[in-house]
């Protein structure tokens, strides 16, 4: 099969992507009279240089106090979609509404025009424009969602796919950044994307994968990946450098079996387990990647998952 075809793409002389048009949601902007009634969101920018922003997601209802924060980072195999595609709008929605949490979801740049690390550097510009939202709520400068509704002692970062792996490295650069008065609570990887050289016995059954072939999986890669790099390298297979991740917070990784990355995510929590993290692997038999944005059954399943993590 081909895999620039199996995901509408194509590459430009000048090494670039022509993409698909994929459906985009709009924010509320805040206003309290739009026709979403549960949960406002909003745009803010985050680095201009860059041109990456923030989506907030605020519950216009819940219980007493403040408001845990998911800083979440969108899945498309670090080359795809955005933070205002519709499935991830949706997704952010379902939880935000259900969890409840104020939701702050990044749009970081994409590869292959910008490689990774970029996708990583966007995401610590999330994490300390949270804790700049901390340190700014005694100068009545913070943002008013976050000064009044966030709970800055209990910030979890979340990723979805290629999203998960982004947010494993955030977690990883977090160790030495300082964040405080933001504390990092935990960690929530749904169907983190890792890779290898070697391929795992989950990986070499799915060549006709309905959602991720193999083909599909290696050609992401090659087009994230720093220019020479393979398979091995730390971004793609955190493996021979977990030892960095002795010190991350409780961590929950979700999968499920038909999940052509199954391997890799069992291998991975059974590491972070070895080097002292408290993880909880959510492992169902019945599921693929990216189940929950064809089931809502499964979407609001892991809502609940999340939420017991959450409020443990």
């Amino acid at each position: 099969m081909d895999p620039y075809e199996f995901l509408n793409i194509s590459q430009n002389p000048d090494g670039s992507l022509n993409r698909p048009i994929l459906p985009i949601s709009p924010p509320t902007d805040g206003e309290e009279s739009a026709t979403d009634s549960s949960v406002l969101s909003k745009d803010v920018p985050l680095n201009q240089a860059h041109n990456t922003w923030l989506r907030l997601f605020l519950p216009k209802s819940h219980p007493a106090g403040k408001l845990p924060i998911i800083l979440y980072v969108h899945g498309g195999g670090f080359i795809l979609l955005s933070a205002a595609s519709s499935i991830f709008h949706d997704s952010c929605f379902l939880r935000a509404a259900n969890i409840p949490a104020l939701i702050v979801s990044l749009d970081y740049r994409l590869a292959p025009e910008h490689r990774l690390p970029a996708a990583y550097d966007d995401a610590v510009d999330a994490l300390l424009w949270l804790r700049d939202q901390a340190q700014s709520i005694d100068t009545g400068t913070s943002d008013p969602w976050l000064r009044d509704h966030a709970d800055f002692s209990r910030c979890f970062i979340m990723g979805t796919s290629a999203g998960g792996n982004i947010a494993y490295n955030l977690a990883l650069r977090s160790l030495d950044l300082h964040v405080e008065p933001l504390r990092i609570a935990g960690l929530i990887l749904s169907q983190p994307y890792f890779g290898g050289v070697e391929r795992t016995e989950s990986e070499a059954r799915s060549v006709d994968n309905r959602t991720l072939p193999l083909a599909v999986i290696d050609v992401m890669w090659e087009l994230s990946l720093p220019t020479g790099a393979d398979r091995d390298h730390e971004y793609c297979n955190p493996l021979p450098t977990i030892a960095k991740a002795k010190g991350l917070p409780r961590c929950l990784v979700k999968g499920f079996v038909g999940d052509p990355l199954l391997d890799r995510m069992r291998e991975f929590a059974k590491a972070l387990e070895r080097e002292g993290v408290s993880v909880a692997t959510l492992m169902e038999d019945e599921g693929f990647h990216g189940i929950e944005f064809f089931s809502p059954e499964k979407a609001a399943a892991m809502v609940a998952e999340f939420k017991s993590f959450i409020y443990y």
